[in-house]
């Protein structure tokens, strides 16, 4: 599959909470086309023209890291300020309302309603390579074809997607899907705020295509 160029020089900051595989993230993201940083400072992370949260791990563990550094408030203030953010698998999930691990539930950053819960599936965790449902007009799947995979590790997923626009001038998120036992949320475009479950990072081409496109919106 050939590479469809990106917007050239786009400074983005990789967050650095102490969860996710940050070094796999920068690499992937200057192959994209992007100028790469890693960093928690609050004043680089705000002035970026993109902020890619990612993350491994714990619900609970990654919200605490995350807040260590004040994370929530970045992430907060950028969307506020329509400023781009891409979360990556639990990158992804601390932005939903609440998460529920081993009984415990820990309140997310509530960007978007739901609950991040444990996969309904006879096989877990979702290790490997899946395909997935996207949106019709998706900018983040664009030029990828439906059958392309893309690398998922994970045990927990949003199984239902409830966020309603009272606002019809507003654009209505876009919603992928995949399914590992049943369907969970794969990936979500809702304005400023991107989020894929699985890991771009780690699925070759269609990935570097998918981080390109992100990049070429900032």
């Amino acid at each position: 599959m050939e590479l469809t160029s990106a917007a050239p020089s786009k400074k983005v900051v990789v967050l650095d909470y102490g969860f996710g595989n940050v070094r796999s993230a920068e690499r992937a993201l200057a192959r994209a086309g992007a100028d790469v940083e890693i960093t928690r400072d609050y004043d680089t992370a705000m002035n970026a023209d993109g902020l890619l949260v990612p993350g491994v791990g714990a619900f609970d563990a990654c919200m605490r890291g995350l807040r260590s550094v004040r994370g929530d408030w970045i992430v907060g203030r950028r969307l506020s300020g329509g400023r781009p953010v891409m979360g990556i698998c639990v990158g992804m999930q601390i932005l939903f309302a609440h998460g529920i691990e081993h009984g415990v539930e820990t309140e997310g950053l509530d960007e978007w309603p739901g609950t991040v819960e444990p996969l309904k599936a006879d096989v877990v965790p979702h290790m490997g390579w899946n395909t997935v449902e996207a949106p019709e007009g998706s900018e983040l799947f664009r030029g990828l074809d439906a059958d392309e995979r893309y690398y998922f590790v994970h045990s927990y997923a949003v199984h239902d997607w409830s966020l309603e626009i009272a606002n019809p001038a507003m654009r209505a998120p876009k919603v992928a899907w995949a399914t590992h036992g049943s369907p969970f949320v794969a990936a979500v475009e809702n304005g400023a705020l991107w989020a894929t479950q699985f890991h771009p990072e780690k699925s070759g081409d269609a990935g570097a295509q998918l981080l390109k496109n992100w990049i070429g919106t900032l």
